[in-house]
């Protein structure tokens, strides 16, 4: 029996002419565009409303892809089938210790047009302050840094880590390393939200930081409940009661958040804010994203995820994408 190769790879996987100049299409007509890339399932928090307070099992090691086929598998992407920009996450993706190596492999790929990929990071910040002007000095164009409060003690109760002000000196690390725009990126929780979301929209205004809140989607059959949904009607409504005008944007470039230009006063600068509503106000029909998890699984749109891990470690000399 011959080794498997991504030519053998489910329809979803293998786009309509994907030789040099292809695309990822999945079966609904939606191009991929954005490379999602977990390269680590650990995280040195424990999120309320990501794991429970004990943590998780980790995948082994060697589990996980390595250096070398991580960036195999993102030059087949970017190279051969459109792939435009990359979001390196985890897990968090700082506990990799191989990440400059990653990010400066990444930014010697090219598109078929002759362009760099936009190449992103998705972290909790913590160890940032040591790392960003290495990692803005391999490539790496912008952060994401999740943030749930400028509260410390919110945020101790929400990630159950007292590392906010780890967290704040990753933040101001980034910035003076160029790594902007600053996004900020927080969940809404309904306990804490109404405290939570005008504060947090304060400080990122005075800063300079972009804002997203993400609507929270429970984890568990037995969690889920829509009246334990923030929505994105209640975060505008709470800016409104707390004096922030508000005008909407819509969604620029397919993006997931939908913003709104915050008029500046006298007191405090203006800016955009944005609501990622994956519940109440879906995206699925334009999305351009697809994902690889931290265990070499393919998630393209909404098509059921595929193992790429047996691919990869069997055609380690010789992979093709065809």
């Amino acid at each position: 029996m011959s080794a498997p190769s991504l030519a053998t790879a489910p329809p979803a996987l293998r786009a309509p002419g994907a030789e040099a100049g292809g695309q990822l299409v999945d079966r609904y007509g939606r191009r991929a565009r954005d490379l999602r890339l977990s390269i680590t399932d650990k995280c040195n928090l424990r999120c309320t409303y990501c794991m429970p307070a004990q943590g998780l099992e980790w995948l082994k090691n060697e589990q996980l892809l390595s250096l070398e086929e991580l960036v195999r598998l993102a030059r087949i992407g970017v190279e051969r089938l459109g792939i435009e920009r990359i979001r390196i996450t985890g897990g968090e993706p700082l506990l990799r210790r191989d990440l400059e190596q990653l990010v400066a492999a990444l930014a010697r790929l090219r598109t078929h047009a002759g362009v760099k990929p936009d190449l992103a990071l998705t972290t909790n910040g913590l160890g940032l302050d040591r790392r960003a002007a290495q990692l803005r000095s391999a490539g790496l164009d912008r952060v994401n840094v999740s943030l749930d409060s400028v509260d410390a003690s919110v945020y101790a109760t929400t990630t159950r880590r007292d590392r906010f002000a780890d967290a704040l000196r990753g933040i101001q690390a980034a910035a003076m390393a160029g790594l902007n725009p600053i996004k900020v990126n927080a969940v809404a929780m309904a306990d804490t939200i109404e405290q939570v979301a005008p504060s947090l929209l304060d400080k990122s205004l005075r800063e300079g930081w972009q804002l997203r809140f993400i609507e929270h989607m429970p984890l568990g059959a037995q969690a889920w409940s829509r009246q334990a949904i923030v929505s994105a009607q209640r975060i505008l409504d709470i800016f409104a009661a707390n004096g922030f005008e508000l005008t909407e944007l819509g969604r620029p470039d397919r993006r997931p958040a939908q913003l709104w230009q915050v008029a500046p006063t006298a007191t405090r600068p203006g800016g955009t804010v944005g609501i990622i509503a994956s519940i109440t106000r879906p995206f699925c029909d334009d999305c351009d994203r697809t994902r690889l998890t931290a265990a070499a699984i393919a998630e393209l749109g909404i098509e059921v995820g595929t193992s790429l891990f047996a691919v990869i470690k069997a055609t380690a000399i010789t992979l093709e994408a065809r």
